[in-house]
């Protein structure tokens, strides 16, 4: 490929969103005819605009089979390139039509069951500030920076907890991540239960409860299996795995089970839930929440505001404002 000396004329004279986006949708579709079907064109067009494209970069972009097309090394290269840019141009229109409204917006958050467990204040707080924007929230997989959610945009930000500091997760390269604050796990049961009126409990008494823990990976069921082991105990009795906090605090309710859920969570909810944390000492790992965005893209411009409110929220919760 020959170096092109002046390459922002280049760009501006030869190359065309209409044509990256006749080009992506190729790509997609894996075939001219089914593209030009999807524009409402003819396949002459499409064929036309993606040899523009090749004669303008001076490479071929696509490898013509009898099952269709695929992008060459330079095609993807152009199709990752080319979806930055788009993704770039979109979220400057949000941004544009935000500055017009400053009041109105949608933003899309991820976080895991128990990091939204911790979120209705901010989300109350923010809502009446800004009454006229949406936040969508979904469910992402915890401890971990891998947040395809994110990368691909489906995602504005991410709310999530990790183990150990956010320098030990390399796949957060590509993300600002900033941590809000350290959480620890504790042992939580029912008012009703037994557990819930002793004011000292050997953690040997609880060996035969019936446990309700997250799945075996996570942090909340590693620290309650290594403080068992540290006391030459055999594992408790789990009758239940899962990650659902609506489930865990429901069956607690009889005054039978015992799980373990986030301090945090229970900081701001444990009476309302009628649940109380028993006095037992877990082992303490580092279990940060943190806030993550990518890098160097541009953001939606809700997302600066909603990250603000984050912060206050939870500045509160440690100077003992929580509800």
């Amino acid at each position: 490929m020959a170096r092109v000396a002046d390459l922002d004329s280049h760009i501006g004279r030869r190359l065309r969103l209409r044509d990256l986006h006749v080009f992506f949708t190729v790509v997609q579709s894996g075939s001219m005819a089914k593209a030009a079907n999807q524009l409402r064109v003819t396949q002459p067009a499409v064929s036309q605009v993606i040899a523009a494209l090749e004669h303008a970069l001076g490479v071929t972009l696509l490898d013509r089979g009898p099952q269709g097309v695929e992008p060459t090394i330079y095609g993807r290269a152009l199709l990752k390139g080319g979806a930055v840019a788009f993704d770039d141009l979109k979220q400057t229109i949000k941004e544009i039509e935000f500055l017009a409204d400053p009041a109105a917006g949608d933003l899309r958050i991820g976080c895991p069951e128990t990091v939204a467990a911790i979120l209705p204040p901010i989300i109350e707080s923010f809502s009446r500030r800004y009454p006229r924007v949406v936040l969508h929230v979904s469910d992402v997989v915890a401890p971990t920076l891998d947040l395809p959610q994110l990368r691909d945009r489906s995602l504005d930000v991410a709310l999530v907890r990790i183990t150990g500091a956010p320098s030990r997760h390399p796949l957060g390269d590509d993300l600002n991540v900033e941590v809000l604050c350290d959480d620890e796990t504790v042992v939580v049961a029912g008012m009703e239960s037994r557990w819930a009126r002793r004011r000292k409990i050997n953690l040997a008494e609880l060996a035969g409860a019936e446990w309700i823990l997250p799945p075996a990976p996570t942090t909340n069921s590693m620290v309650v299996m290594d403080a068992f082991r540290a006391r030459g105990l055999d594992p408790p009795k789990i009758s239940l795995v899962t990650f659902s906090v609506a489930l865990r605090s429901n069956l607690l309710s009889s005054g039978r089970h015992l799980t373990v859920f986030p301090r945090s969570m229970m900081n701001l909810f444990a009476a309302r839930m009628s649940l109380k944390v028993l006095p037992i000492k877990l082992p303490v790992r580092e279990w940060p929440i943190v806030i993550a965005t990518l890098k160097n893209r541009t953001l939606n411009p809700v997302t600066p505001l909603f990250v603000e409110h984050v912060r206050a929220g939870i500045k509160s919760w440690g100077s003992g404002n929580a509800p």
